[in-house]
């Protein structure tokens, strides 16, 4: 039974950090809003953005999601980006079989999703439904004080947790490859987009986490995915933006 993720067509946004789970596992799985296969809603079939809109709106739904992304297996539909991975990991093979293992995995995944929030908020430091030109002033504070305290402080957090893994620093946890690396790997791919002067300076501080970031793409299914066009670019209409003033 195929996965059916639930995510905006056009960006990668949160929806990235599931994708490259599902990708790099080679899962069977429909992009439904890209509309590249149809998938059943309900009692209908539809594709492209009004499968996602039919989703979000329809009565028919009892637990309906406030946000994509969103997956949806058989009777099971799961909002949130970290409970997402939660429910694929093991599935996936990619979080460890303990306990103790897939609690820590998914404590860093949220730590990253705190990173991920604060990102975005350099650019829309004052509300969502305003454009970036309209919060510019704000904008420009809050971007001074991520690239100044923020960023260092969680880049050198992730550092500490390779360099504390007992099975060795390849790893965030254990020593096999998890949906935290992954996900780490697609954070630090954005701030060196957002932010890539602030961002190479952490590094220089955080060499274990550069090999890592530098690693991850090397995985075989993983490489193919980030080379083809299944893959979206980086944009300013993402998480991660790239405007010059914010980067000092």
């Amino acid at each position: 039974m195929a996965y059916q993720l639930y995510y905006w067509p056009t960006i990668q946004g949160r929806g990235e950090f599931v994708r490259l789970a599902l990708e790099t596992a080679g899962a069977d799985y429909v992009d439904v809003a890209r509309g590249n296969k149809t998938a059943a809603a309900g009692r209908v079939s539809q594709k492209g953005m009004a499968a996602l809109i039919y989703q979000l709106n329809s009565p028919d739904i009892a637990q309906p999601p406030f946000a994509p992304p969103f997956l949806v297996h058989g009777k099971v539909r799961i909002a949130q980006t970290a409970a997402i991975l939660l429910y694929l990991g093991p599935r996936l093979g990619l979080v460890g079989k303990s306990e103790a293992k897939r609690i820590w995995t998914q404590q860093l995944q949220l730590t990253i999703a705190d990173m991920v929030a604060e990102v975005h908020d350099t650019h829309h430091p004052i509300a969502s439904g305003l454009y970036y030109e309209d919060q510019k002033p704000e904008a420009a504070r809050r971007a001074a004080e991520f690239r100044r305290v923020r960023l260092p402080k969680f880049l050198a957090w992730f550092e500490s947790v390779l360099e504390r893994n007992p099975k060795g620093s390849a790893h965030l946890v254990g020593g096999r490859l998890s949906y935290a690396d992954l996900s780490l790997f697609q954070l630090v791919d954005g701030l060196l987009y957002a932010f890539p002067a602030s961002t190479r300076l952490a590094l220089a501080k955080a060499p274990l986490l550069a090999a890592l970031h530098a690693r991850i793409p090397t995985h075989r299914r993983l490489a193919a995915y980030l080379a083809s066009d299944r893959r979206i670019a980086f944009s300013q209409e993402g998480i991660f933006r790239y405007y010059p003033e914010l980067d000092g």
